[in-house]
């Protein structure tokens, strides 16, 4: 039986494109383990999926500024890789296989230790922290964007895309419509803040939505805790704290997407031909990763950027409103850009360099 680790978590992003590669694997005939944290998202997200094993590990995050926990955490961060190392050793996996994020670098380093062949998967232009680590360990990195391969040694990276789920493709419009309950018939408005909400956004767009409700049919994805009550019944405006199944039928309804910057989102986007306004995280919430993301993004003419620092009430509906006149334009850039899903070429590498 080929058996493999499956490992990632921390936000949504280090973990759908495992999801997009389970589906797959069980296909294929594998036997499948998750390595994840307790309280992460990744439980809540794999343990939906039946025939996987998951199991929890204690994990530190890996931080460049200061902060108390960062005394604590080193201990956290040794007492998950020792934990790794016996669960490696009793699952006997072929591979493992990386999505990133911190609970990653003790399953790592612990499959590494377990002589087990590991694969990386880096989402983002530039790396984070826990997969510069955990690269060190790994036999290949693979790569969502071709500048990404610069940044590791020659022979080390590999421009492989990004995995996306089959079943987003499968999503219904008049679904999504009904999921909703929008009467009129608008175009709609998707806007998305990551798995935790985006706080400026959600203030940002309810703070419009007399003016937006005018023109759109509004799906607001707001993040856990949330939810605004007040606006429950409001016409034209759907919102969720978190969507999973229904996500797929969502975005078939949408005319474009307002989003932070994921790579893993934006990819998604890219792969269904959704015109997308994105607002990066800022310089003061993240490493900049997204601003580099959504960049690369814009240069190639797929998506429009509004920095955070520049939105504004007024700004965003304009940003809005233009890309939607324009969406067109970014559909048939889109379309030339004939990027493909990342997912065949994930599993070739698994499958060649598995131990099984």
């Amino acid at each position: 039986m080929k058996r493999i680790v499956l490992t990632g978590g921390g936000t949504a992003g280090h973990v759908t494109p495992n999801l997009a590669l389970i589906s797959e694997l069980k296909k294929q005939g594998w036997e499948i383990y998750y390595i994840g944290t307790k309280n992460g998202i990744e439980h809540k997200l794999i343990s939906e999926i039946p025939g996987i094993t998951y199991h929890s590990i204690q994990s530190g995050k890996l931080r460049r500024y200061l902060d108390i926990k960062n005394l604590t955490d080193p201990f956290r961060v040794l007492a998950g890789i020792g934990q790794s190392i016996s669960l490696i050793y009793r699952i006997k996996p072929g591979i493992i296989f990386s999505k990133g994020g911190f609970v990653s670098v003790p399953v790592v380093i612990g499959g590494w230790l377990n002589k087990v062949p590991v694969i990386v998967h880096e989402s983002d232009i530039t790396p984070g922290l826990a997969n510069k680590i955990a690269t060190k360990f790994a036999k290949f990195v693979c790569t969502t964007f071709p500048e990404t391969v610069e940044h590791f040694s020659p022979g080390k990276a590999i421009h492989t895309g990004t995995p996306i789920r089959n079943e987003l493709f499968q999503g219904k419009a008049g679904q999504g419509k009904r999921l909703c309950g929008f009467t009129e018939d608008k175009p709609t408005v998707l806007i998305m803040g990551g798995s935790l909400g985006a706080v400026a956004i959600n203030n940002a767009i309810r703070a419009m939505l007399d003016k937006l409700t005018r023109r759109f049919n509004i799906i607001h994805i707001c993040g856990s805790g949330n939810f605004d009550k007040t606006l429950k019944s409001y016409p034209g405006y759907k919102q969720f704290e978190y969507v999973s199944a229904e996500l797929p039928d969502l975005l078939a309804l949408a005319d474009l997407v307002v989003s932070r910057a994921g790579a893993n989102s934006i990819f998604e986007f890219l792969a269904l031909k959704k015109p997308a306004l994105l607002i990066p995280l800022p310089l003061s919430a993240s490493r900049g990763d997204q601003i580099l993301n959504a960049r690369s993004f814009e240069k190639q003419g797929f998506s429009k950027v509004l920095p955070q620092e520049e939105m504004t009430e007024d700004s965003l509906y304009k940003n809005i409103v233009e890309l939607y006149l324009n969406r067109d334009k970014y559909i048939s850039a889109m379309e030339k850009g004939n990027i493909g899903n990342g997912t065949e070429k994930v599993l070739e590498l698994i499958q060649d360099y598995s131990k099984n």
